[in-house]
């Protein structure tokens, strides 16, 4: 039991290293890159802190370079889950009584690890297994990973710092204990950080955890799991499995133990498995937490008033960094008929000075999608408006997957506020620009609000503040990060707290006290000093 009310450190973002030319950091890490990229790894189920082998596995390719072959993992047998799950309850006899400053030592020495001696390898095997140029895996794997681990700690001890008014007769406090049961994650290929932030958030909190990453995300889900072994994380308190989606999930939310869902991915899988853990309600102890961050059609929407440039530039960032694979990507966009001419030339300029192929050429600005089935579902949609007679394509819309799974950037201009890339969601380097009248603004607004069921992530530019005014609560249901005169992307841990609602999730936040709080159940303690020893109150005195 910790003897002292400790202060953590002051969490504070990590600072991004720039990569520029001659700088060490980016000899540092294209040595890494190629050391990694040349060698073959074997990545093992982490159960129990023990690395099972099952002979059974798959190949992990670069998507830039996908005949390529820098690793194996192994996939797990339902056997597998079942130990994981037990070796985890087992776990949290321990691990959920632990002082809670002990678990935040743990945590805060992982952001410090990845921060230094393994910044230049978890961003290598960012670059190599999701193809992100350097910046991309920068600001993701190194920096956004570090600061959810340290911004984390902070937020752990301002929640347990919470307590209710006590008087002198009795003492109220409150503790905030782990979920009874073991919690399971599920993580996607495009951030890292996220990757690693929902198992260790739980763990944080005193949970226990299975982790099922994506098969598109392993390469760094193994640095990962580096740095919590070495960072301390005791065996079985967070445990990863890889393989068959479907039965891990039936496995594990089979379970009467099972008591939280922390995922991020598409809408429709969080829907089936919510819908798992609805049927199988009446066979848990405990009504499981659920939080999920999903999908997003993510809007930028300028005013008259606005800045060509800055709608150019915002266009063209939010759309296209890491290839438009990022939830908060911009993938839709209005512009008032006035400024359409010199954002159009803008864009278009912009486009045309990219260069595209390997994150080793860190000249390239676009890489490639992540993997096949991502790529002709963009070059269906991409074959889909050439032929149509109220869309017209203004930059690129070639493709070749040869080599990489490389989409070029494209932009879609459309006629047709409805037209079917106004509200899917593609998850790739594609957006469609659709232009107003610039008297049609508040109308424009309630396209924008009604034409997609996400609400993730949306942007206003605009020098005009009655605009900006209007159009902040117009919009107010539609973006659960709601970004003025910037791009739609970018939310950094501690200052802009992350998550939408609608079909785009349980808007829970990641990167906020709002997250943890859904990991712990709260007891209340009265202690009472002076024990009453008569039931009569004074109001039936004679």
């Amino acid at each position: 039991m910790g003897k002292g009310f400790f202060n953590v450190p002051i969490a504070i973002n990590e600072p991004i290293k720039s990569y520029a030319p001659g700088t060490p950091e980016r000899d540092a890490v294209l040595k890494a890159y190629k050391e990694m990229y040349t060698s073959k790894v074997d990545v093992p189920l982490y159960i129990n802190g023990q690395h099972i082998t099952t002979g059974n596995t798959r190949t992990m390719s670069p998507p830039h370079d996908h005949k390529h072959v820098v690793g194996t993992y192994h996939l797990a047998e339902k056997k597998h889950v079942e130990d994981a799950i037990a070796t985890a309850l087992e776990a949290r006899k321990a691990w959920s009584l632990m002082p809670w400053e002990q678990r935040a030592a743990i945590f805060l020495k992982a952001a410090e690890l990845v921060a230094g001696p393994y910044r230049y390898k978890i961003n290598a095997a960012t670059m190599i297994g999701q193809s992100k140029n350097i910046f991309q895996a920068e600001i993701d794997s190194a920096c956004e990973l570090v600061d959810f681990l340290r911004f984390n700690v902070q937020y752990m001890t301002e929640i347990y710092s919470e307590q209710p008014k006590s008087t002198s007769d009795a003492w109220n406090r409150v503790e905030y204990r782990p979920l009874e049961g073991f919690t399971y994650a599920v993580t996607p290929f495009n951030f890292t950080a996220i990757a690693g932030n929902l198992p260790a958030c739980m763990a944080l909190m005193g949970n226990v955890v299975i982790w099922k990453p994506s098969d598109s995300q392993v390469y760094s889900a193994k640095v990962i799991m580096d740095i919590f072994e070495e960072a301390g994380v005791p065996p079985g308190v967070i445990n990863v499995v890889f393989g068959d989606p479907v039965m891990i999930s039936e496995t594990v939310l089979s379970s009467p133990d099972f008591s939280g869902l922390h995922f991020t991915g598409s809408t429709f899988i969080f829907k089936e498995l919510w819908k798992q853990i609805g049927n199988n309600i009446h066979n848990y102890k405990t009504y499981p937490r659920i939080v999920g961050e999903t999908g997003g059609k993510d809007f930028i929407m300028a005013h008259k008033s606005a800045v060509p440039k800055q709608v150019s530039t915002a266009i063209v960032r939010g759309a296209f960094e890491f290839q438009g694979q990022k939830c908060s990507a911009a993938s839709r966009a209005y512009i008032p008929k006035s400024l359409w001419a010199e954002v159009k030339k803008l864009i278009i300029e912009d486009v045309k000075s990219f260069k595209m192929g390997s994150p080793e050429d860190m000249g390239n600005f676009i890489t490639a999608v992540i993997h096949e089935g991502s790529f002709d579902k963009l070059a269906k949609y991409i074959d889909a408006a050439k032929k149509d007679a109220d869309v017209e394509i203004i930059a690129g819309g070639n493709y070749d997957k040869s080599k990489g799974y490389f989409i070029e950037p494209t932009i879609i201009v459309t006629s047709n506020p409805n037209y079917t890339t106004m509200h899917t969601e593609l998850f790739g380097p594609v957006i469609t620009i659709y232009v107003y009248e610039d008297d049609a603004y508040a109308d424009t607004l309630e396209l924008v609000d009604s034409t997609s069921e996400y609400a993730l992530t949306g942007a206003i530019l605009a020098t005009d503040r009655y605009a900006i005014t209007q159009a902040t609560t117009a919009l107010q249901n539609c973006a659960g990060n709601f970004y003025i005169n910037d791009k739609c992307t970018g939310a950094v841990v501690g200052q802009q707290p992350f998550g939408g609602a609608r079909s785009s999730g349980t808007n829970d936040k990641a990167g906020s006290p709002q997250n943890l709080l859904r990991w712990v159940s709260t007891r209340l303690i009265k202690e009472t000093f002076v024990t009453p020893t008569d039931y009569r109150y004074p109001f039936l005195g004679e």
